[in-house]
């Protein structure tokens, strides 16, 4: 799968420190820096392809730009890696719904989302990868799950045994009645009779009438959701064989703590020997209005009609950042309204020949994103270099601040 076109990062100067890179982890309920290192290795759950790129979407990748964007600056490589579940159930109904082909509704959504991630100027991924084209390193890992006895069948379908893991539950933290809740409300079957666990996860099911299926050593089928995330990071993002980690970050969403992150990050532990991620890292849920934005509720709001109906794509970003990436908030009018004004005033103040002074506002926007990604820190430090300068006052660099603001933050002015 072709990712969207690369975007050039501007280089910090050298005289400006970039401290460790500090993330709120899941599994340890705390803020830890990552180690110092010269590759990183990030992992991110991508769409499911049968609707538009939506603010949530939107919120959840501009959180991982950040983090990546924070790494490069810092001199790093990064190795990222984000899937496209182009082959589920919601994809199915949807394609069944609309009388149109699986693949040419898969194919035209994931066409719209590299268009908005183009406008958002988020970075791509090195590996853009869809489960059909990695259906051989799913079956592989199926296997080697089976090879370790920890699978079983019911009837055609194939489940994992989650409690293989030992330390499962440990990087959600639910109790055993809200993971039941949880799973299934998102796709789960824990009243499945023949299960040895109401928790165990589908690996693979056995086909279907009229479904697509892929011939494998269980028979024809198609994967579950858990494996495909895991089996496509452990090959793409090559994890070292001395870490006690197989990748740096595995990221998304808050809704893909459980039962996804759980399940893909113990099934991951099994195939290879250690815990799945250093760092799980989560972005909040975005309402409209107050009112939690979901698809059954009608009222996503999708990136790509704002744009359409003459938005700025970087007031949306700039929007999406007023917030903490980690907390549930909510979109509204008025707020892409005052975003859009100071997207205006930020690019009139980096156009005078004379700005307030630019260095002290870039190394604390600089220390702001270390700290956990404090993007609601950043913009009040360009607020106020923007009053300073409209103020009269002198002795910066708008182009050096203009060239930092794009590298740390992603805002291209």
């Amino acid at each position: 799968m072709n990712s969207w076109a690369s975007v050039a990062i501007p280089p910090l100067d050298k005289r400006f420190s970039t401290p460790p890179l500090s993330l709120w982890d899941t599994a340890r309920a705390g803020s830890y820096p990552l180690p110092d290192k010269d590759l990183y290795r990030i992992y991110v759950c991508g769409i499911t392809p049968y609707d538009a790129t939506h603010l949530g979407h939107a919120a959840t990748y501009l959180t991982f730009d950040l983090a990546h964007r924070y790494l490069r600056a810092r001199g790093a490589e990064v190795r990222f890696v984000q899937n496209i579940t182009d082959i589920d159930d919601p994809l199915l109904e949807r394609a069944l719904r609309d009388n149109v082909d699986w693949r040419e509704l898969a194919q035209s959504q994931i066409a719209l989302f590299r268009g908005d991630m183009v406008n958002l100027h988020i970075l791509p991924p090195d590996h853009y990868i869809g489960v059909v084209e990695a259906m051989e390193l799913v079956i592989q890992s199926i296997t080697t799950l089976a090879s370790r006895s920890s699978t079983y069948e019911v009837d055609k379908d194939l489940y994992f045994s989650v409690h293989a893991d030992s330390d499962f539950g440990s990087r959600s933290h639910l109790s055993q009645e809200k993971m039941l809740e949880i799973f299934a409300e998102r796709g789960g079957d824990p009243t499945r009779i023949g299960k040895r666990d109401p928790l165990d996860a589908l690996l693979w099911l056995g086909h279907r009438e009229g479904e697509p299926s892929w011939p494998s050593p269980f028979g024809e089928g198609r994967p579950g959701w858990h494996i495909e995330c895991c089996a496509i990071a452990l090959h793409y993002l090559e994890p070292e064989t001395s870490s006690d980690t197989s990748i740096d970050i595995q990221g998304g969403g808050s809704d893909l703590i459980f039962p996804h992150h759980e399940m893909s990050a113990a099934q991951g532990k099994i195939l290879q020997g250690r815990e799945f991620a250093s760092h799980y890292v989560h972005s909040g849920m975005i309402g409209l209005e107050g009112v939690k934005m979901s698809k059954s509720l009608g009222n996503l709001v999708f990136v790509s009609k704002l744009v359409s109906s003459g938005v700025d794509p970087m007031a949306i970003r700039w929007a999406l950042m007023e917030s903490h990436y980690s907390t549930d908030r909510s979109w509204s009018d008025s707020g892409l309204l005052k975003a859009s004004e100071w997207i205006i005033r930020l690019r009139r103040a980096l156009s005078m020949m004379e700005t307030a002074p630019t260095d002290g506002v870039i190394a604390s926007i600089i220390s702001a994103q270390a700290d956990n990604l404090d993007t609601p820190k950043s913009l009040q430090l360009i607020k106020e270099w923007v009053l300073a300068s409209e103020l009269g006052a002198e002795g910066g660099s708008p182009g050096e601040l203009s060239r930092a603001l794009d590298a740390i933050l992603g805002l291209a002015l």
